[in-house]
Formats: structure tokens, sequence, C-alpha cells
């Protein structure tokens, strides 16, 4: 048997760092917060209202929030910076929230994954599970903290939406944006090969460019840049901190379990607390889902693999919690969500995703049996 030591814990930590930031620096994170950056200074306070504002029709603002996810391959921490420029702006708490959970929540890639490795029938309650709950959590989120939206209505009654018109065409900005979009989502793909991955990036990186040059103001570019690099300031230190401890909790959990592998401990540790269908397993894999960081299309060889589903160890109530849960949560999102949304805030929308989640658990684990 192996015994780990103090060291090997803190070392654990430090390998789940370098990991991470292999893996999703440079083809998650620095597009986001290039995409966050430029929604905050190139999206009018108009256009956040028009379809996240509070005074926006709940059809609107709920449907296109909900939704918002399918394009975007991103997990729990990159959605982080994409939320914050949103939030920044005006936009209700609500759709706000919906966004946040829906993100990483529902993107095809992962949905797809899900259906192919772990069956028709979880991915299909899946997809449906996550676009329901984002939109009921947004909705009891916008209930509770109707002083929120008021005081954005007050802000912007009092300041005016009245900004300064942009000589650009709707064709241009929306060029911009989806190629801004398309280098994070081509850049995260795990299946394209990667000399198709560099061309295709590399294309759109100099779309981008010459749009900047011939259709937007040197000002607006520095401004973009600095709106960048205030994010990053504000988001990325924390994100790392978060990723050290959830690597040490692994650490410790292989401590526990002489002979296991910190990536895999906590799975061997919690696997008789999660093999029913019955409320706790549920309940119990939502917090897990919530605490583990999990990066997106992962999650399915996670649940699949790691805590047993696919060998029949794990029910599929708890399953599906976990695959709710797991992706819009982790320990490092939730302490740059509490920054960004104050504690209270914070901590309502972090019951309601594990509760939520654990009861859309129980009900598929009833039904599918």
């Amino acid at each position: 048997m192996i015994h780990l030591t103090p060291i090997d814990i803190l070392l654990a930590g430090l390998q789940a760092l370098q990991e991470y930031l292999s893996a999703h620096v440079l083809t998650c994170l620095i597009p986001a917060f290039f995409i966050a950056g430029a929604i905050a200074v190139f999206v009018s306070k108009q256009s956040v209202l028009k379809y996240f504002g509070a005074q926006t029709k709940k059809y609107i603002s709920y449907s296109v929030a909900s939704i918002s996810g399918t394009i975007l391959a991103v997990c729990s921490c990159t959605v982080l910076p994409l939320f914050a420029g949103i939030y920044k702006r005006g936009a209700g708490i609500g759709p706000a929230t919906t966004f946040l959970f829906s993100g990483p929540a529902i993107n095809v890639l992962a949905i797809i994954l899900t259906a192919r490795v772990l069956g028709f029938s979880i991915g299909l309650a899946r997809i449906i599970g996550a676009v329901s709950m984002s939109i009921v959590i947004g909705l009891i989120m916008a209930l509770i903290f109707k002083e929120h939206d008021t005081k954005n209505k007050e802000q912007m009654n009092a300041q005016g939406l009245d900004e300064s018109g942009s000589k650009r065409s709707l064709k241009v900005s929306m060029l911009f944006f989806i190629s801004l979009v398309l280098i994070l989502v081509v850049g995260a793909a795990g299946d394209v090969p990667l000399i198709w991955k560099f061309a295709v990036v590399y294309f759109l990186t100099i779309l981008v460019s010459v749009l900047l040059i011939f259709y937007y103001e040197r000002d607006e570019i520095k401004q973009w840049g600095h709106e960048t690099w205030f994010l990053t300031k504000k988001i990325f230190p924390i994100l790392l901190i978060g990723v050290v401890i959830v690597g040490i909790i692994g650490g410790i959990a292989a401590y526990f379990q002489p002979g296991s592998d910190p990536t895999t401990a906590l799975g061997v540790a919690v696997k008789p607390y999660i093999g029913g269908n019955d409320i706790f397993s549920c309940f119990f894999a939502s917090v897990i889902g919530a605490v583990l960081y999990m990066p997106t299309l992962l999650e399915v060889p996670i649940v699949g693999n790691l805590f047993g589903y696919s060998s029949g160890i794990m029910g599929g109530g708890p399953a599906l919690a976990l695959l709710l849960a797991g992706p819009s949560l982790s320990l490092p999102s939730m302490i740059v969500i509490t920054r960004i949304m104050g504690a209270k805030k914070a901590l309502v929308y972090f019951i309601l995703v594990i509760v939520i989640a654990a009861l859309v658990g129980f009900i598929y684990g009833m039904i599918a049996g």
C-alpha cells in the first residue's frame, strides 16, 4: 500500500494546477476573457437590456439565456468571465443566472457525447433538465432579489441609455462576435485535428484583426484591452487557487484510501453512497458535482468511469444530478461567483443548483428505474 505524505498531498494540488493550465488557459480561458471584455466595451446597454434586462419580456430573456449555452463549449470556470461581462452591463438577475447555469450545462458537444456514451435516455434527460433548471433557477433568483433589478432600473433611468451610437453596421458587429466565439469553440474542441484547429483559429484571428483595423476606433480597442485585463486580474488568480484546493482535496481522499490515485480516490470513497436512486444518493451526487471541478466534456467519462455509472455502480438518478450540477458549479467557480454577485446572492444560487439538480435526478431515477 502507498501512504501519502503531506508533501504528496500538496503535490497533488500542484499537479491539478499544472493540468488545468495546460488544458484550459490557452484554448478556453484566454478567448473567454477577450469575449467578456468585448461584451463590456462593445455591447451597448440597450442590447443587453433588450435580451437580458429586467424589463424584457420573460419569454424572450429566459428563452435566449437558457439556450445560449448550446453554442459555447465552456466549463463552469470559462463561463465566469462571460457572465461577469453580462452582469456588469446591467442584465436582470434572473436572465443572468439562467445564462450562468445554462452556459456550461447544455453545450451541444456535451449533450451529444452524453447520449452516445451514457445512453440516449440520460442524454435527453440532461438537456431537458438543464434547460428547465436554468429557467426555474433564474425565475426564483429574480423573485428573491427583486431589489437588484429595481436598483438597476433606477440607475439606468438616472444615467440614461443614450450612448454614442456606433457607425458600425450590425453585420460587422455580429461577424466580430461570432468570430470570437468560434475561436473559443474551435480552440476548446477536443476531436478536431491540431493542424485544422490551428488553421481555423489563425484565419479567425486574422479576420478579427481586419475588422478591428477598419471598423473600430483605437480608443475602443484600448478600452477592450483594459477591460479584458481587469477581468483577468479579478478572476484568474482565484481560479488558480481554487484548482489547487480541489487537487489537495483529492490528495487528502487518497490519504484515507491507501493505494488509491489522488485523481480517482474521491470516487472510490463515495461509491457506496451513490448506487441507488433515492433522494439521498441524488443529493449526495449533486453536492459532489457542485464541489468537484469537471471540465466540459470530461464530465461524461467522470460519471461513466470514475463514479461507475457505465458499470452499474452509480444509479441513473445520481448520475443525472451530477451531470446537471457538476458542469455548472465547482469549488473554484463558487469562489469567483461569490466575488461577482456577493455572498447572499451566490449562496442562494448554489443552494438552488444543488437542490433542484437532486430533485430532477430523483425524478429521472424513478421514471427510468
